[in-house]
C-alpha cells in the first residue's frame, strides 16, 4: 500500500480536514441524546419551560453545526478521493502507454479498460467511504459506549454481549467476500471485451446478418456477470438483516430491562430514551464498519488488479541505451542472424536466421505468402518487439542502444490496419508533426494522393472523421495514413501492405512521389501485389520465417522459384481478368 501514499500526499489537507469535519457530527450525535434526556427529566417532568427552550435552542445550534460538519466532511472526502483516483488513473494509463505489444497481449483490451475505469472507481469509492466513517463510526461507537456506561453500567453490559458477535460476523464477511468480488471483476472484463469487439466490428456483424448471434453472446456474458454479482452481494444481502435483527433484539432487551428499572424507580424516563438512542448509535456504527469492510473487499480485489498492471515488467525499455541522445540520421538497416518468436516458451520461430542489409535511401520490397513473417520482420526495426537471437542495427548501432523515443522518431510506419482518430483530418495528419505548417500538410497529402479527395469534402481539411475513420473509404484511409507518415519526414519509412485498397494507378503515383519527396529516406514496402515492388532496388522474398530470395526483379525471376511462382500466378490472374 506504500505506493499509494504518493497519490494522497498532494491532497493531505483534504484527507485531514474531512475527518475533522466528521468529528463535529460525532460530537453532536453524542450530545443530542443527553440533552434530550435532560429536557425530559427536568423540563418536561418539572414543567420547566425555560429549561426546555434553552436546551431546545442549544440542540438546534448543535444540529446546524453538525450539518456544516457533514457538508464539509462530504466535500473534502469527495475532493480527496476523486483527485486520488484521477492521479492513479493517469499513472496507470501512462504505464499502459509504455507497454510493449508483448505486454499488451498479456491483458485483454477490455480488461485494461475495466482496470482504468471500474477498478479505480471502486478504490475511489472506498477512500471516500473510509474518510467519512474512519472517525465517525469509531467515534460514535466509543462515545455512545462511554455515555451508556455513564448513565447505567448494568444496562450497558447488554451491548457488550452483541459487539463480539458482530465483530466476528464482519471478519467472516471479509474472508468470504474478497474472492467473490475478484471473480466479479473478471466477469466485468469479459463483458467489456465483448462490448468493445462488437462495436468495433459492427459493420461486419451487420453485413453477415449476425446480430442475433451477437445478442445471444452478449446475453450470456451479461447473465454470467449478473449471477456473479448476485453471488458476491449475497454477503451484504444476508449480513444487513442479521445485523438489524441483532440491533432490534438488543433494543428490545434494553427497553425491557430499562422499563422495569423505571417502574422500580431506579431509572428516569429521559435516561431510558437517551440510552436507547445510544444503543442504536453503537449498533449503527458497527453496521457502518461492516459496510466499509464489505466494500473494502471489493476495493482490495480492484487494488490487486491495478497492481498487476503497475507491477508488470516492461520488456522494452531504454536500460541498454548506450546512445540515449543518438538520432537516426542515415537510415541504413542491417539484420545479423536474427531469430524471433512471440511466445518465449514455444519452440516455434516466427523468424529464423535472418541476415540482410538495406542501404540508406534504398527502396526495398518484401514479398511472400500470408503468415511468412513480413510484418514481424519490420516490427523489429522500431523495436515494437525485441529479437530473441541476433541483432538489428540502424546506422550501424543496435536498436536496443537507442532511446525508444529517438529510434521511433526516425522510423515512420503505415501499418496493415490503418488507424485514424476522432477529430478532423488536419488534426490526424499533424500526428506526424504537430508543428507542421498548413502548406507542409497539403504537400504531404498531395504526395500520398490524398489532397484531391480531401478538398472534395465541404469542410476539406476541417472534415470531422468518425471513430477509426469510419466515414472515409479504405483507400482514402490508407492515403491519409501515408500522408501522416510522410509528414513525419522519417529516415526510414515502412509501408506494411498499406496500398492494398488503392488502385494500381494511384499506387504508382504514390511510389513516384516517394522518389522525389523521400529521396534520402530508406523505404521498405511490404506488398501482396508483385507490381508494387518490381521496381525496388532490392526485393526480399520470404517463406516460413526465412529469406529465400534477394535481388532485383530480373535477377529473382532467374534465381528464385518462389518469386517466379508469385509472379506467374498474379500475371495469369490479370490475363484471365
Amino acid at each position: 500500500m506504500k505506493r499509494y501514499i504518493k497519490y494522497a500526499r498532494p491532497y493531505v489537507r483534504y484527507f485531514i480536514l474531512g475527518p475533522i469535519c466528521m468529528i463535529l457530527e460525532v460530537l453532536g450525535e453524542i450530545a443530542l441524546p443527553y440533552l434530550m434526556s435532560v429536557i425530559i427529566n427536568r423540563g418536561v417532568a418539572n414543567h420547566d419551560i425555560r429549561t426546555i427552550v434553552l436546551l431546545g435552542c442549544g440542540m438546534i445550534g448543535i444540529a446546524c453545526i453538525m450539518a456544516g460538519g457533514g457538508i464539509g466532511g462530504a466535500y473534502f472526502a469527495s475532493h480527496a478521493s476523486i483527485s486520488f483516483g484521477a492521479d492513479l488513473r493517469l499513472d496507470l494509463f501512462q504505464k499502459v502507454q509504455k507497454f510493449s505489444f508483448q505486454n499488451i497481449d498479456t491483458f485483454s483490451t477490455g480488461s485494461l479498460v475495466t482496470r482504468l475505469t471500474n477498478d479505480i472507481t471502486q478504490v475511489q469509492n472506498i477512500i471516500m467511504m473510509i474518510m467519512r466513517t474512519c472517525l465517525r463510526a469509531p467515534g460514535m461507537l466509543i462515545g455512545a459506549l462511554v455515555m451508556a456506561f455513564a448513565m447505567n453500567a448494568g444496562l450497558a453490559v447488554i451491548i457488550l454481549t452483541v459487539i463480539p458477535l458482530l465483530a466476528l460476523a464482519i471478519f467472516a464477511l471479509m474472508r468470504v467476500a474478497f474472492p467473490r468480488f475478484e471473480v466479479m471483476q473478471k466477469k466485468i472484463d469479459r463483458l467489456n471485451s465483448g462490448i468493445q469487439e462488437t462495436l468495433v466490428n459492427i459493420r461486419v456483424i451487420k453485413s453477415f446478418v449476425r446480430g442475433d448471434y451477437e445478442e445471444e453472446k452478449f446475453k450470456n456474458l451479461n447473465e454470467d456477470l449478473c449471477q456473479s454479482s448476485i453471488y458476491a452481494v449475497k454477503i451484504a444481502i444476508c449480513s444487513m438483516p442479521v445485523m438489524m435483527l441483532a440491533m432490534n433484539i438488543t433494543t428490545i432487551a434494553v427497553v425491557w430491562f430499562g422499563g422495569n428499572m423505571i417502574i422500580a424507580g431506579d431509572m428516569p424516563v429521559g435516561d431510558l430514551t437517551a440510552f436507547t438512542t445510544y444503543i442504536v448509535q453503537i449498533l449503527m456504527s458497527l453496521m457502518m464498519l461492516a459496510m466499509v469492510f464489505l466494500n473494502s473487499s471489493r476495493a482490495l480485489a480492484s487494488i490487486k488488479r491495478i497492481n498487476e498492471v503497475l507491477d508488470t515488467s516492461i520488456d522494452l525499455t531504454d536500460e541498454r541505451a548506450a546512445y540515449p541522445d543518438k538520432l537516426v540520421t542515415k537510415g541504413q538497416i542491417e539484420f545479423q542472424n536474427v531469430s524471433f518468436r512471440y511466445y518465449k516458451d514455444t519452440k516455434e520461430w516466427v523468424l529464423q536466421g535472418i541476415n540482410l542489409t538495406i542501404l540508406p535511401g534504398q527502396t526495398v520490397g518484401i514479398i511472400g505468402p500470408t503468415g511468412c513473417g513480413k510484418t514481424s520482420l519490420v516490427s523489429l526495426i522500431p523495436r515494437l518487439y525485441d529479437t530473441d537471437e541476433g541483432a538489428v542495427l540502424v546506422d550501424g548501432i543496435d536498436v536496443r542502444e537507442y532511446s525508444l523515443r529517438h529510434l521511433r522518431d526516425g522510423v515512420g510506419m503505415v501499418l496493415q490496419k490503418n488507424v485514424l482518430f476522432s477529430g478532423d483530418i488536419m488534426e490526424n495528419l499533424r500526428w506526424g508533426d504537430p508543428e507542421a505548417s498548413d502548406e507542409e500538410v497539403y504537400a504531404a497529402a498531395a504526395s500520398a494522393q490524398a489532397d484531391a479527395f480531401v478538398r472534395s469534402f465541404p469542410l476539406q481539411y476541417g472534415t470531422e472523421l468518425g471513430q477509426g475513420g469510419s466515414n472515409v473509404s479504405g483507400g482514402q484511409k490508407q492515403r491519409l495514413c501515408i500522408a501522416r507518415a510522410l509528414l513525419k519526414k522519417p529516415k526510414i519509412l515502412i509501408l506494411d501492405d498499406s496500398t492494398s485498397a488503392v488502385d494500381t494507378a494511384t499506387e504508382a503515383k504514390i511510389r513516384e512521389a516517394f522518389q522525389t519527396t523521400l529521396k534520402q529516406t530508406t523505404k521498405i514496402i511490404i506488398a501482396q501485389r508483385i507490381a508494387s515492388v518490381m521496381e525496388a532496388d532490392q526485393i526480399f522474398v520470404m517463406e516460413a520465417g526465412k529469406i529465400v530470395g534477394c535481388g532485383k526483379h530480373e535477377e529473382l525471376m532467374r534465381t528464385c522459384r518462389e518469386y517466379r511462382e508469385i509472379y506467374d500466378s498474379q500475371m495469369n490472374q490479370e490475363v484471365t481478368a
